[in-house]
């Protein structure tokens, strides 16, 4: 079951800031990286799919290896990659700081299960790396390598730009045999799919407010993800459900980047707007991100942009999408980012009205067999 310590364990890095020791442009934190490096592992694990190569190949697999190096990240922050990957080259070595780092975790992840907890500490743990494992290491490469990109530009002679360059390029090298890899560096259109996800990173959520910490419109799409998920594994779901949960959780604020994110007093200040928002985003993504991707993925895109909070069955009334639990989460998240400021000292009355909003909105009943009630109290 989640709880709060875990809620608030995964904002924290919203906090951790990333390139610090180098000028930056744009604010670069954890947070948003890891949801661009789980976009990335989308795309190439399409690929995967299509090709169909590997018998190895799982989403879920994919989805628990993100959200594991994600909660190892949190403990581990203060190691510069160097470093890490110094460390990483002695096994021993890294076996004994992914052991610290689980019993660091542990206690926040406990309620999640035993079954959970042991598949996080054997991926800490376990030299093997398979086709999913791959993807996730090619993805995370990839998403350093676009952060760097914006690092380089603003300061292409700084100190210790021209070796961070180079071990880039050495790396990418390590992932010239990944076909999926390959196919994703071929395709312009996809390079820019992924761009374009990328712009979220900019879009600061709630922001006519003052926040602390503030959170972009795409580290909250991993967030909404990631609980999504567990929330799933909570009810049992299946894993197409498990699957697809995750990812329209993943994806449900894409259209965002065309429109930015109209807040809800907005919306509901003349009748109809919300309708008419709506359609302008289902035509803009037809004409500016739907034809970035090949044809074949379009229908499931659609599905996690357009209807991202409906629950869908198929033709034997088994659930296969719980877009209601994605809403919920949604404003769970929503709930957090307001109560996080309200702790850290912003004294504001539209956050206060959120929290109350929210807390009323889900203190009672079920939403896809989850009760949120348990959470609030914790709040409260």
């Amino acid at each position: 079951m989640v709880h709060k310590p875990l809620l608030l364990k995964l904002f924290e890095a919203a906090s951790m800031q990333r390139w610090n020791d180098q000028i930056r442009t744009v604010e670069l934190t954890e947070l948003d990286k890891q949801a661009h490096k789980m976009i990335i592992a989308f795309v190439l694990g399409k690929f995967e799919e299509d090709l169909g190569t590997s018998d190895e190949f799982d989403w879920i697999q994919i989805i628990e290896a993100g959200i594991f190096e994600y909660l190892q990240r949190t403990v581990l922050t203060d190691l510069k990659p160097p470093l890490f990957h110094r460390i990483k080259e002695d096994w021993d070595k890294y076996v004994q700081l992914n052991q610290w780092a689980y019993e660091r975790i542990h206690e926040v992840i406990a309620p999640l299960g035993p079954d959970f907890c042991t598949r996080f500490r054997d991926y800490l743990l376990d030299r093997e790396r398979n086709v999913n494992r791959r993807i996730i290491s090619a993805a995370h490469f990839y998403a350093t390598k676009w952060e760097f990109d914006i690092i380089e530009r603003a300061n292409p002679a700084g100190y210790g730009i021209g070796e961070i360059r180079r071990d880039i390029r050495s790396k990418q090298e390590k992932y010239g045999d990944l076909k999926s890899m390959q196919q994703f560096l071929f395709s312009q259109k996809l390079r820019h799919f992924v761009n374009i996800c990328g712009q979220l990173r900019f879009q600061v959520r709630w922001s006519h407010l003052h926040r602390v910490p503030r959170t972009a419109v795409l580290g909250h799409m991993l967030l909404v993800a990631m609980l999504t998920y567990l929330f799933s594994l909570q009810v049992n779901a299946n894993r197409e459900q498990c699957a697809n949960n995750y990812f329209t959780g993943l994806f449900h604020d894409l259209p965002e980047v065309l429109t930015r994110d109209v807040i809800n007093p907005v919306k509901r200040s003349v009748e109809g707007l919300s309708d008419i928002i709506k359609e302008y985003e289902r035509e803009e993504m037809e004409n500016k991100i739907y034809t970035l991707i090949p044809e074949r993925w379009q229908a499931q895109l659609r599905m996690y942009t357009e209807s991202e909070f409906t629950d869908l069955k198929d033709e034997k009334g088994e659930m296969y999408k719980s877009g209601s639990l994605v809403k919920a989460v949604d404003n769970l998240c929503a709930f957090v980012e307001a109560y996080l400021s309200v702790k850290n000292g912003i004294q504001n009355e539209d956050l206060f009205e959120a929290m109350q909003n929210v807390t009323s909105q889900y203190w009672a009943g079920e939403v896809c067999g989850v009760s949120f009630a348990h959470l609030f109290q914790e709040f409260s």
